[in-house]
């Protein structure tokens, strides 16, 4: 098995890579719940005010999506450069793409100033920051597994997460703070400085990653010459079948985080008639909750495997959400913070915590990070992407009745459960390739502890 003896300079680049993958991540999510909150709520203003309001929401909607549809792209670019040339170079390209695009967003001229350039440039950039997004969350939690002990690559590998978590709450805070001036002011230049404000947080993150060191299983595999040419196709030759339940599980706890984190707040305003920054505010409080469950749901699927506690945040979303609902239509402000805590810091968090050493344990090192971007990213355009657009859609088919959401959230609740449930259990696994991981797993199954067939196998 591999080593668990750590040196105090082994503790401190893992403490160093763990607070890198969780400022970088916090990026990437800055800028995709900044984009979405202001698609909700001011974007069918500014840059689509030639349609009615549910239409310029969709719209607004339509451009968010669009960087859901770049990103199967930014894992295969992106993803094979990590597995040719390193990670950490990637994850410095990745964070320059996305925190430059949201930067440059906050300058961009509105509608009322250029016309239809102003949508045509702001789904550029939103392109960009997908593009960027289709490879960053899958180095960042590489890169915190790779350098983990033994034993608790679940509770490390769950921490980059704290990174998306920061990232809602920093795009909430810093939105709902320039919200607080005047409606003129807000919409004609309050709106720009959150996302100016992304440049500051990327210069924290590009002085941590400079100083990173390159996660070591990668430094044995450029040591062994064993880098591949070509690891896309590596990917479908040795790992099909996790791959393809890795893609099914996705569609539920990607779709679910925007539904939970986007949608409701259109849901809130607009049929519930509420003050935006209660819905805000409650968002606040379920994202702040998960510092303390992404870790506990990470620590758990070292002590249980990566699949219960996956396919038991699968159930309790299909189980919650109609339950959700209700507390959500009561008005108060304590059901309201019950139920989100309930589907965004308990059920959501369970999926995520145990997704990110899943996918980091399931490819052979050799294609981990393509694999991982492929996996995280390819059903990214039907699940994330249009998430918040068919909620709408459904919405708006059910004259502001939520069950035709409800609905839609069970079925992808019990398609991830089943995926993960065919997929493999990947908790023990070596991570390590060729003779050496292969002895230590043939050697644990026959007198020790149980470890899982190398990921190298075919399925």
């Amino acid at each position: 098995m591999e080593s668990s003896s750590q040196t105090p300079e082994t503790r401190r680049a893992v403490r160093n890579t763990i607070l890198s993958a969780i400022v970088g991540t916090a990026v990437e999510w800055y800028d995709f719940y900044l984009y979405a909150t202001a698609a909700a709520t001011l974007f069918n203003k500014l840059f689509f005010p030639s349609f009615d309001h549910l239409v310029g929401t969709l719209l607004a909607f339509a451009s968010f999506a669009i960087g859901f549809f770049v990103r199967p792209l930014g894992s295969v670019f992106f993803g094979r450069m990590g597995d040719r040339i390193g990670r950490k170079k990637v994850l410095i390209i990745t964070l320059l793409l996305m925190g430059g695009s949201t930067t440059l967003m906050g300058l961009l001229p509105t509608y009322a100033m250029v016309g239809i350039w102003a949508p045509i440039l702001l789904t550029v950039l939103r392109a960009l920051q997908g593009l960027g997004s289709g490879a960053e969350y899958a180095g960042a939690v590489l890169m915190v597994v790779e350098h983990a002990p033994p034993g608790r690559r679940g509770l490390y590998g769950a921490m980059p997460y704290m990174g998306v978590a920061l990232g809602l709450l920093m795009s909430l805070a810093t939105f709902n703070l320039s919200s607080h001036l005047s409606q003129d002011a807000f919409e004609e230049w309050g709106w720009r400085i959150p996302f100016l404000l992304s440049a500051v947080v990327v210069a924290l993150g590009m002085l941590l990653r400079s100083t990173l060191k390159e996660s070591p299983i990668f430094e044995d595999l450029k040591r062994r010459k064993a880098v591949v040419k070509a690891p896309i196709r590596e990917v479908f030759r040795t790992s099909l079948r996790p791959i393809l339940c890795a893609w099914g599980a996705r569609l539920g706890d990607n779709s679910l985080a925007y539904i939970y984190e986007s949608f409701v707040i259109v849901y809130v305003v607009q049929q519930l008639h509420m003050a935006r920054s209660t819905i805000v505010t409650a968002l606040m409080f379920s994202t702040a909750a998960q510092f303390l469950t992404v870790p506990l749901f990470g620590w758990l699927s070292d002590k249980v495997g990566r699949k219960p506690v996956y396919m038991g945040g699968a159930i309790l979303s299909g189980l919650a959400i109609f339950p959700f609902f209700k507390l959500l239509q009561t008005q108060d402000l304590v059901w309201i913070y019950a139920g989100l805590f309930l589907v965004s810091s308990v059920a959501k968090t369970m999926m995520t915590s145990a997704q990110s050493p899943w996918l980091a344990e399931m490819f052979p090192s050799r294609i981990r990070y393509t694999g991982f971007s492929l996996a995280r990213e390819v059903t990214s355009p039907i699940s994330g992407g249009i998430a918040p657009m068919i909620a709408v859609g459904l919405l708006s088919i059910g004259d502001g009745s939520p069950h035709l959401v409800s609905i839609y959230v069970v079925v992808l609740a019990v398609i991830t459960a089943f995926s993960v449930f065919m997929g493999p259990e990947t908790v023990n696994r070596d991570l390590r390739d060729g003779a050496a991981a292969d002895e230590a797993n043939t050697a644990a199954v026959e007198g020790g502890p149980k470890i899982y067939p190398a990921p190298s196998s075919r399925p």
